[in-house]
């Protein structure tokens, strides 16, 4: 996720105002040389001022501040009687230093370059695929909140997906195992089944058997992605396959009861090792009811003392009528656990009812109406 620059000096961001600082040093060593009456001594610290240059600027902003610094050595040397060798070892160091520094402020430049522009297709590539959700969709309210553990690529192997379909509302939240490119190749493959079977099939285990045979043919012997589908078929309903992933929290009131899946269903990709077979739960869900899904990365959270983060706990601190508002108190409250900065990919979805169905006086078991995902790896 990007954030806003950091703003100080006038409105300027706080890189432009460090771009000035070489020239300060040199300011200072040229003045100190000055006053103390020993130039000759202080006269190669003025190629601090290039080298900082180098780390602030570009080529050309090193090049002044070398022509500063070896100008005003000159001068000091001049001024204070400075030995003719001593001053032209002096006035070489302080241009071989510039000369070395522009170059390094040149490849630098250049990486950035690079950079920008990969860092510019990894956010069109998550762009694309984890397409952005709306804020209402259906008899629902819908926030996100997603951010990567690689930073700057900004994108990781957690997936999300919200459609409408003729079978009513249908997502999916899910983690592939491993990070990198194969991980978001894999997510980008779970994606795309889900939202083409989400359309043509009208029965929920029937969108996860698409996916899991689909992944039973692309995906290595050790790979596998844990994932929750929810649909939502009518209203006062709500179905949920879950196959090995984190459990989604039903919110009702000021209540949370995890939705614990039955037996130990296997996650997408594994069921032919496994010989298990994911079922169907069902929950009633109600106008106000709310459905928190994530992913591993935020209840696995530590702060400095390795204590996990309390999601069930904390959801409820920060609940309130707006997803997004929700959301926002949640992901800051989780960065604030981390110290800062999260070390695995993290995925938050709140799914929020505006139907006008009669609220349940009690959180419910989920009930599970049984049967066969299909027929296992194709």
């Amino acid at each position: 996720m990007s954030q806003a620059p950091d703003q100080r000096h006038g409105g300027r961001p706080a890189w432009h105002a460090a771009t000035g600082t070489p020239f300060l040093v040199i300011s200072a060593v040229a003045l100190v040389a000055f006053v103390s009456g020993s130039g000759p001594d202080w006269l190669p610290l003025l190629a601090v001022g290039p080298a900082l240059a180098a780390a602030v600027g570009g080529p050309w902003r090193v090049l002044r501040a070398g022509v500063l610094a070896v100008a005003l050595a000159a001068v000091l040397g001049a001024y204070n009687d400075t030995p003719g060798d001593k001053l032209a070892i002096v006035l070489g160091a302080l241009t071989a230093v510039t000369l070395a520094s522009g170059l390094g402020a040149a490849v630098r430049k250049r990486r950035e370059r690079v950079l920008a522009a990969v860092r510019s297709v990894a956010e069109a590539a998550q762009h694309a695929l984890l397409l952005p959700v709306p804020e209402t969709v259906g008899p629902f309210q819908v926030a996100v909140r997603y951010s990567a553990a690689a930073a700057e690529a900004r994108i990781g192997g957690d997936l999300y997906a919200l459609v409408p379909t003729p079978y009513g509302v249908r997502l999916i939240v899910g983690d592939v195992r491993g990070k990198g490119l194969p991980a978001v190749s894999t997510a980008a493959l779970v994606l795309g089944v889900f939202r083409e079977a989400a359309y043509d099939e009208p029965d929920l285990l029937d969108v996860v058997d698409r996916i899991e045979r689909s992944l039973a043919r692309n995906l290595g012997p050790d790979d596998f992605v844990t994932a929750v589908v929810v649909g939502h078929p009518r209203p006062g309903r709500m179905e949920v396959v879950n196959c090995g992933h984190a459990q989604p929290l039903l919110l009702r009131g000021g209540d949370v009861v995890a939705v614990e899946s039955s037996g130990h269903v296997p996650p997408l990709g594994l069921r032919a090792l496994a010989g298990e077979e994911p079922q169907l739960q069902v929950l009633p869900f109600s106008e106000g009811d709310q459905l928190l899904l994530y992913t591993d990365g935020v209840v696995e959270a530590r702060d400095h003392g390795r204590r996990f983060y309390p999601l069930d706990e904390r959801v409820t601190r920060h609940l309130t009528d707006d997803p997004a508002r929700t959301l926002a108190a949640l992901h800051e409250d989780l960065l604030h656990h981390v110290g800062g900065r999260l070390h695995d990919d993290a995925a938050l979805l709140l799914l929020r009812s505006t139907s006008g169905v009669a609220p349940v006086t009690e959180l419910p078991v989920p009930a599970v109406t049984g049967g066969a995902c299909g027929t296992g790896a194709a």
